[in-house]
């Protein structure tokens, strides 16, 4: 469909842009007026819908996500049918899925990417709470937007190119890539098949790779086999810099057997608050923001949009208390967000910030210590010696 012949409004949704296509449907940016906020409306394919079992998995799925309520899992606002083509709304995430971060990247720095990982540990904790399994995570499902909130997305419907009777005993469902053995056997998929989908996330953002080719090896075992033999390069050979603990729990959550795996997304998060040192949600949003600006995944734009926070280095202990303060007050700013990912700051701050646009990325600490008691601290994340065993 052109841009002459998109629709202006999907019952109450003004349409503004296409986003994306897929083996399911098609994937719209619009806007809610009566909430002023901003949505992403997903359509299942008319060709689709006349298959009952496909249309009702999209709405069933729809409907569990719908029930997650969590800050590390993309809201679903609404699901409906309007003339007689089924539709999602849900939040908008003002962003770039982790795929993109990779192609930017290649690697995530090893502290960077437990962070990511121990918020999407969170998300997990909740949607498996709630009984639901996702099924397909993999970095086109994971979001981050330009203030550094990591949210699961996609849970295995919307752009997935599936058939019919894929949710049945013996078929495969997901990205095999990213799959666990048992689902890549067709076999039930629990909590636990999630945690290994979420080593290979790891393992991909230390290496740049991912831990299974899907060719055959030189002796000719297959994706799957080679899964349940449990081979693949050791993580600190391909990222030496990685610590031994992170190394060790993706090791861990990769294992062939769902029983040697971490029991739980709550022990695997546990691990990884262990590995970070505990970092509480707004300082993770705050770290992995300023280290994706600081790496050019994001840029200031002509809009006035700028970035958050880069950490400052700092040599003594005591200091780390302001890292908290100063923790604490940016949230507060990030907190004032809106959804289409602007900072709505004071006149002071925002002028302070856009001055510094220039060098890629603001410095939010120095804007703020003009302006409050932190005028001499230093800012810096609290970095455990992950090394020790």
């Amino acid at each position: 469909m052109s841009d002459k012949q998109e629709r202006r409004t999907i019952a109450h949704i003004e349409i503004e842009r296409e986003l994306g296509r897929g083996g399911m449907g098609v994937v719209r940016l619009g806007h809610q007026p009566g909430l002023d906020r901003p949505v992403v409306v997903k359509t299942l394919k008319r060709t689709l819908a006349d298959d009952p079992t496909l249309e009702e998995r999209f709405l069933r799925e729809a409907r569990s996500a719908a029930a997650v309520h969590h800050q590390n899992v993309v809201a679903v606002y609404d699901c409906f049918i309007w003339r007689s083509e089924r539709y999602i709304v849900q939040e908008f995430v003002d962003g770039v899925d982790l795929s993109t971060v990779l192609a930017s990247t290649a690697r995530i720095a090893p502290r960077i990417a437990a962070l990511i990982a121990l918020e999407l540990s969170r998300g997990l904790e909740e949607i498996h709470a709630l009984g639901i399994v996702h099924r397909d995570l993999k970095p086109s499902n994971i979001l981050i937007s330009r203030t550094g909130a990591t949210k699961i997305a996609d849970f295995g419907i919307a752009l997935a190119d599936e058939g019919p009777g894929l949710t049945q005993t013996g078929h495969a469902v997901g990205t095999p890539l990213y799959m666990s053995p048992e689902q890549l056997m067709g076999e039930r998929a629990d909590a636990r098949s999630d945690l290994f989908s979420l080593g290979v996330l790891m393992f991909e953002m230390l290496t740049g790779r991912v831990p299974f080719a899907e060719e055959e090896d030189a002796a000719g075992r297959s994706l799957v086999r080679r899964m349940q033999s449990g081979r693949y390069p050791r993580l600190r050979k391909l990222a030496p810099k990685t610590p031994r603990a992170l190394a060790r729990l993706v090791a861990r959550c990769l294992r062939s057997k769902p029983a040697r795996r971490p029991p739980s997304a709550t022990v695997l998060r546990e691990a990884l608050e262990r590995i970070s040192g505990n970092v509480p949600p707004g300082a993770c949003r705050i770290e992995i923001a300023a280290w994706l600006w600081s790496r050019g995944v994001f840029r200031p734009g002509d809009d006035g949009t700028v970035a958050v926070l880069r950490p400052q280095p700092i040599r003594r202990p005591w200091r780390r208390r302001a890292w908290a303060a100063a923790a604490a007050a940016t949230g507060l700013l990030v907190g004032s967000v809106s959804l289409a990912g602007r900072f709505e700051p004071l006149d002071w701050l925002r002028t302070a910030l856009l001055e510094q646009a220039d060098r890629g990325v603001v410095s939010l600490a120095s804007a703020v210590a003009e302006r409050s008691a932190l005028r001499d601290a230093r800012i810096e994340p609290t970095r455990p010696d992950v090394e020790k065993r």
